[in-house]
């Protein structure tokens, strides 16, 4: 096991905040959880949704899961790396409200992109507005800010859940929520 999260704990040791969890890893922790999904606004606040699984698993898991909304903000991340070239003006958010041409694919016409005045931050006020709306939080938080993070979702509310495939204790802070 401790093999199989080398690289999680490597980053997590040297503070790299970008770690993409695998779709399969989503799909197989998440399964324990459709229930709770139902008629509830999902919240991706630390998700590039060009290269999310999290925002790729609801999106197209919407109608199963009878998702309200799925909303996945982005930071403006201010240096180049493999995943951001910032080319981007803005940092942006998406709102998705499913399918509405039947196609069951969220197709681009159908995402709501929106572009935040400030760096797309978790911590302004712009998503900290997106939390309030949120009845379920999803999302890989930068490792660095993870007790800030956490502070935060405590702060505005116990219906804010967070699924965080970077903790260590993820099935005690699930527990202690759900």
């Amino acid at each position: 096991m401790a093999n199989k999260n080398k690289h999680l704990h490597k980053a997590s040791k040297a503070k790299k905040d970008e770690f993409y969890t695998q779709l399969s890893d989503i799909e197989k922790e998440l399964r324990h959880y459709k229930r709770h999904f139902k008629g509830k606004v999902i919240l991706c606040n630390c998700d590039d949704p060009r290269v999310s699984n999290f925002f790729h698993y609801f999106a197209y898991n919407f109608e199963k899961l009878g998702l309200k909304k799925l909303i996945t903000t982005c930071y403006k991340n201010q240096n180049m790396d493999l995943f951001s070239q910032n080319d981007a003006e803005h940092a942006i958010y998406l709102e998705y409200e499913g399918d509405k041409n039947g196609n069951n694919v969220p197709d681009p016409d159908e995402i709501g992109i929106k572009h935040f005045k400030g760096d797309g931050d978790f911590r302004s006020e712009e998503c900290i507005e997106l939390l309030k709306q949120a009845d379920i939080v999803v999302t890989n938080p930068p490792f660095s800010l993870f007790r800030e993070y956490v502070a935060q979702l405590i702060d505005y509310g116990a219906s804010c859940k967070t699924p965080n495939f970077t903790a260590l204790y993820l099935r005690t802070i699930l527990i202690r929520i759900f």
